[in-house]
């Protein structure tokens, strides 16, 4: 097997939106015989993503890829096959009232947003940008979060701040509360876990409990939420045409998603 730096490929962790699923929300063939592969050769593939697991069906659909997904920008681990929560890490109601309050007198007009364990919820002035929101609550705050519904992400908006200015805003503020992040530089959308929470912290407790060492993982992803996972990897590899803050953490670059980037890694690394 190839060796990366000091260690074996055991594991292969992907996030998921511009890093395998292209802009029109396909994975290509090649990019899941590759996975396909990877297992074959007794090396695992784990989902990394920001998404809820709700929005796992379409991925599982495309790739048969039954194994386990780190959801939620760290806060759940899902178990693909069985379609089941198998831990979440949640943010305490104290503490999201205090992230709201924070960001919303350094950021005036935030519209509030919450992932729960009971489905999403939002303020009125939350405008969702996309129609996998089929169910949800809509009212003040302090209402949606009445019956402790086990918070796991914060989603703020702003018409006018990017994703950007926001996180640049908001981690100083909530430094020592809660990890803020975002999964896309074209929107306007900041997006806030428990304190200590991400795609790194998560993976590792995951490699840890199979007995895998960082160095015996590689990752792959493009977006603010996944540099620290790109950090702790063995090797962790940036889409080309990712975020320059997750270039800048990764150890190399890959093609970009639509041009297969991961598929070809992959097939370099298991040839």
């Amino acid at each position: 097997m190839t060796v990366v730096q000091d260690g074996a490929v055991l594991l292969v962790a992907t996030d998921l939106d511009g890093t395998i699923v292209r802009r029109d929300q396909s994975i290509s063939p090649r990019t899941v015989k590759a996975f396909h592969a990877c297992i074959e050769a007794g090396v695992e593939v784990v989902f990394v993503t920001g998404r809820p697991p709700r929005w796992m069906g379409p991925v599982v659909e495309a790739t048969g890829h039954a194994g386990t997904a780190v959801c939620a920008n760290g806060a759940i681990v899902y178990d693909l096959a069985a379609e089941r929560i198998v831990r979440t890490r949640e943010v305490p109601r104290d503490d999201v009232l205090e992230v709201v309050r924070r960001l919303g007198r350094a950021l005036p007009g935030l519209a509030v947003a919450v992932e729960t364990l009971r489905g999403f919820r939002r303020e009125p002035e939350y405008q969702t940008r996309w129609d996998t929101y089929s169910a949800q609550d809509v009212g003040p705050l302090g209402e949606l979060l009445a019956d402790d519904p086990g918070v796991v992400k914060i989603l703020f908006r702003h018409p006018e701040r990017t994703s950007d200015e926001m996180l640049a805003t908001g981690r100083p503020l909530l430094d020592g509360l809660a990890e803020a992040t975002h999964s896309n530089a074209r929107d306007h959308l900041l997006e806030v876990s428990a304190h200590g929470v991400s795609k790194a912290s998560t993976l590792a407790e995951l490699a840890a409990e199979r007995g895998i060492a960082a160095v015996d993982v590689v990752a792959f992803g493009d977006m603010p939420n996944d540099l620290e996972m790109l950090a702790w990897a063995g090797r962790g590899y940036a889409m080309a045409d990712g975020h320059p803050d997750a270039i800048a953490a990764a150890d190399a670059v890959a093609p970009p998603c639509e041009e297969d980037g991961v598929a070809r890694v992959l097939e370099d690394l298991l040839s």
